[in-house]
């Protein structure tokens, strides 16, 4: 969607501050010791209080109020009693809501406790290449740099980016057009409009440019051209486009 007057533009920022709440509030409960199912619980309770619905739980029928992954799973992962958190995980979480009508989307990977150089070296770049993007998010720019520089924190920093993971518009509905690639498309030339509103969202990985869907319908995976899993790492905000520096909804 584009905002078209202040009422959007305050509805996407309550949205925005929202998820920006529950990502925060798990990633602080996230200790080892703790099931994935207790986190999703966590913000089950803080959306009821809200009075906001969880998007993928409402409008994807997803068995979960957030997604949460864990080391070699990508994104969509399902909330368990049974996958306990432990020291040197992986976690990706994944809030995205409809709250008075408007939608926002945020995620953040991290590691449980103590992280090895690489994992830790992971997170950053993905945090890196996200905000690097939203700069790129101002009115009249083409989409395609949003992608360049995702792709150029992953590259500089020594990873690859999952090319077949992308970021999106929202506003209205939690995923709308347009696409927006972690990777350069130079033939694209389309530019941002004022007040566009995009979920900019970054996939960095230690090896694999491809996510593959597991068994259960849901979690997304990714391996290398050997047939080894990759780790990982994602970050994602809500972005508003307009003149100068855009408006990021879910810091």
């Amino acid at each position: 969607m584009s905002i078209q007057n202040e009422k959007d533009l305050q509805g996407i920022l309550k949205a925005g501050k929202f998820v920006a709440k529950v990502r925060e509030l798990l990633k602080l409960l996230a200790k080892p010791g703790v099931s994935t199912l207790e986190l999703d619980n966590a913000a089950k309770l803080e959306f009821e209080t809200a009075g906001a619905f969880s998007a993928p739980k409402f409008d994807y029928k997803f068995p979960g109020y957030t997604c949460i992954s864990t080391n070699f799973e990508i994104a969509h992962g399902i909330p368990k009693k049974e996958i306990i958190l432990k020291n040197g995980d992986l976690v990706n979480i994944d809030v995205s809501a409809k709250l008075d009508g408007y939608y926002a989307d945020t995620g953040i990977s991290f590691i449980v406790g103590s992280a090895n150089e690489t994992l830790h070296k992971l997170c950053e770049t993905a945090i890196e290449g996200t905000m690097r993007a939203t700069e790129q998010a101002f009115t009249g720019n083409y989409l395609r740099n949003i992608g360049r520089e995702i792709h150029s924190a992953a590259v500089e920093n020594g990873f690859t980016v999952i090319k077949n993971l992308a970021g999106h518009g929202t506003g209205k509905k939690l995923h709308e057009e347009p696409q927006v690639l972690v990777y350069e498309e130079k033939r694209d030339q389309r530019k941002l409009g004022n007040g566009l509103v995009l979920a900019i969202e970054s996939f960095i990985s230690t090896g694999s440019q491809t996510a593959y869907e597991e068994e259960d319908g849901w979690t997304l995976v990714a391996s290398n051209r050997r047939g080894e899993l990759s780790y990982v790492a994602q970050c994602e905000h809500t972005v508003i486009v307009q003149n100068g520096r855009p408006i990021i909804a879910t810091l």
